[in-house]
């Protein structure tokens, strides 16, 4: 427990790494699934409460989409974007509260994040191109430079792992060391300027992850306006 914040999660379980991730990310699936249930309750015309919140968070996944990839697109690929979207701010958020930790902070959660996204935008792009064409993209505008090129394109997609989880996982870790050292060194009242701005950290990594999510998969299915 040496240089951790304590988590109420932890003094039940043990402050274990493996312990402290899954029992917090099934708390955040938790409160997802209680904010899309409040959010569906008892749908209105005229939207209020949570329901207001969430289709104000769909409409902003869809717009943030549709800059890339046009609005169609964009509502086709919505339920796993909007998903993990919502997942990662919940669990970002998470770590904002004293007494719990964010499941984002765990290079294992957000490299697991990160796979998903690759398996899936090169699945469709596959499905999409079929697995020759799709490929083949990857050999440059001209035969001669498939050689150099097919290696850069094979590096630079693997690369995408490493940039998606790494960049959520590290800006999430160091909040938390931020908010660490903050509560250590200052009374309760003054670190309010601090959380706020962690608050705003969260938020902007989730649509950051959200952003470079749909920008993969548009390039893995629109190959042929890439091209022209």
């Amino acid at each position: 427990m040496e240089g951790r914040l304590f988590t109420f999660l932890g003094s039940i379980g043990g402050h274990g790494q493996e312990w402290i991730i899954l029992s917090h990310f099934v708390l955040v699936i938790g409160i997802v699934m209680l904010l899309a249930r409040a959010a569906t309750k008892k749908m209105q015309l005229v939207p209020t409460g949570t329901q207001n919140v969430l289709e104000m968070f769909i409409g902003g996944v869809i717009s943030m989409g549709a800059d890339t990839m046009g609005e169609e697109n964009s509502r086709k690929y919505l339920p796993l974007i909007g998903s993990l979207g919502l997942v990662i701010v919940v669990a970002n958020l998470m770590g904002v509260i004293p007494g719990f930790e964010s499941p984002t902070a765990n290079i294992n959660f957000t490299l697991s994040l990160a796979l998903i996204v690759f398996v899936y935008y090169n699945y469709l792009g596959i499905k999409k191109n079929g697995f020759v064409n799709y490929f083949a993209h990857f050999m440059g505008p001209m035969p001669i430079l498939a050689p150099l090129m097919f290696p850069i394109e094979i590096i630079s997609h693997i690369s995408r792992i490493i940039s998606l989880s790494f960049r959520l996982f590290g800006a999430i870790r160091g909040d938390d060391m931020f908010l660490m050292v903050l509560l250590m060194i200052t009374p309760w009242i003054v670190p309010l300027a601090g959380f706020f701005m962690l608050t705003a950290f969260a938020l902007l990594q989730a649509f950051i992850f959200m952003i470079l999510t749909y920008v993969y998969i548009a390039g893995s299915i629109m190959m042929e306006h890439e091209d022209h």
